[in-house]
């Protein structure tokens, strides 16, 4: 199957936060900007709350942790009650990135009498009059440069996803500092889903040139930086490519968005309450070598750029793709994370139910071929 001919026919509307700081030491830039506001609400988890402080607000803080690590519709609104009662004028989200799609999502509804299944989509959120601040504290979602927020529905354990412009960060502040602490597990599978977006976007059915440049420098960011930083969590260098490489893909998914990969990746986090970075991590071997001959080319380019081999051949690039995640000590079989066989066949519907990731897959994925997967992943 030949590669498809890139056409800047297609429009496209590339968004990004109006500010970005980026660097060592960068998140001590933004009390000065902050300053005008009065009223801060910080979105945050317990692990991330101490940097609260270190950022040097100057204005009456408010900050809110009690967040689980994939949050579902009742959780979210939680947030949004204390948040109404508080009336703040600057949301901040400060974490990784369901912490960051919850910020997006009471910057444009504290405000109002809606909640967030009355904005499920695209363009229906109305507005924002409250400013938003992103500070990422892993390197994986990308979630600071974009405009969309998934949450869980509890009784369908979908993802329910609320896309709008007006959640788009006024600034975005990547301070690798602030991920020295991540566990080099969690950096590991983050870096790998940072990997996934940029992948995804690159081998996309709706790719076009400009986020191909974004996705590509991305994913050679990842090669470059990944093991380092997984290796030694000090190393800011690495800490500050792997960043870099979160934001790009996080800039992927507007435009162009995920694929089959995330597709198949949501029910392990519903299903095994996996955490998102993890599920991702777990899949991208196996759609990568899946998709490789619809893009022969770009999957010979990601190979080289990860120092495999550039091997396009499915079943080679299955065995070093997944050598490459299990060489980051990634456990990469489901088996080993709780899953059942029985359930398997059940996962593969809700993935293919996913349409609005499966149809953007580069090569079809029937429900047998996402059983298949899923089985090889076990």
């Amino acid at each position: 199957m030949s590669e498809p001919t890139l056409s800047m026919a297609r429009p496209i509307t590339l968004l990004q936060p109006a500010r970005l700081e980026i660097g060592a030491g960068a998140v001590a830039r933004l009390a000065e900007w902050a300053a005008p506001y009065s009223r801060v609400f910080v979105v945050a988890m317990a692990p991330t709350v101490g940097f609260v402080e270190r950022i040097g607000l100057s204005s009456t803080v408010e900050t809110f942790i009690d967040l689980p690590p994939e949050p579902d519709l009742p959780a979210v609104a939680a947030v949004l009650a204390a948040a109404r009662a508080f009336r703040p004028d600057l949301v901040i989200g400060l974490g990784g990135g369901s912490v960051m799609d919850v910020a997006k999502l009471i910057a444009v509804l504290w405000d109002s009498d809606e909640a967030v299944i009355d904005v499920v989509g695209s363009g229906k959120v109305k507005g924002r009059r409250t400013a938003l601040a992103q500070v990422p504290t892993t390197s994986g979602t990308g979630s600071e440069a974009g405009i969309r927020a998934l949450v869980t529905n509890p009784d369908t354990l979908a993802k329910l996803a609320v896309e709008s412009p007006f959640m788009l960060a006024d600034i975005a502040v990547l301070d690798p500092e602030l991920t020295y602490s991540v566990p080099a597990a969690v950096t590991a599978a983050t870096g790998v889903d940072a990997l996934a977006h940029c992948v995804e976007a690159f081998t996309n059915i709706k790719a076009h040139p400009l986020i191909d440049g974004y996705a590509s420098q991305g994913i050679a960011l990842v090669g470059r930086y990944l093991a380092r930083a997984v290796a030694d969590g000090t190393d800011t260098e690495a800490r500050s490519g792997m960043m870099l490489a979160s934001y790009y893909g996080g800039i992927c998914l507007g435009p162009v968005n995920t694929a089959g990969g995330h597709a198949l990746a949501y029910p392990l986090g519903t299903r095994l309450k996996l955490p998102h970075g993890l599920a991702n991590a777990i899949i991208f071997p196996h759609v990568l070598a899946f998709n490789a001959e619809a893009r022969p080319e770009k999957t010979a380019l990601v190979s080289q750029s990860l120092g495999l081999s550039g091997n396009s051949n499915p079943e080679v690039l299955l065995s070093e793709a997944l050598a490459y995640c299990e060489g980051l000590g990634i456990e990469m079989h489901l088996a080993k994370h709780g899953a059942k066989e029985h359930d398997l066949p059940v996962w593969s519907d809700e993935a293919s139910a996913i349409k609005r990731l499966i149809d953007n897959n580069p090569r079809s994925l029937s429900v047998p071929d996402i059983l298949s997967i899923y089985q090889r992943a076990f």
